[in-house]
């Protein structure tokens, strides 16, 4: 193999691993500072928690057994099966 070739493959790999490298290095340092704007502008204007909304309450009080023993009965009577 010719000496040369390696000499300039050699080069290419540390350019582009360097470029990597420095560019990883940077967004890494970006995105530490932004989290630090972050928590500081947090600070200053906090973020409203929305309350949470209370459950609608049923009208008529009925179990879940009596609910689901009418949706069986409404189901038997639309495929037109008859209980046992």
């Amino acid at each position: 193999m010719n000496a040369t070739l390696w000499n300039d493959a050699l080069l290419v790999m540390i350019i582009g691993m360097g470029t990597v490298f420095v560019f990883l290095t940077v967004m890494i340092w970006a995105m530490d500072l932004n989290g630090k704007v972050l928590q500081f502008v947090n600070k200053i204007w906090p973020e409203e928690v929305p309350e949470a909304a209370k459950p609608a309450r049923r009208a008529a009080q009925t179990s879940d057994d009596e609910e689901v023993a009418l949706a069986i009965a409404c189901a038997m009577a639309k495929a037109g099966k008859h209980a046992v």
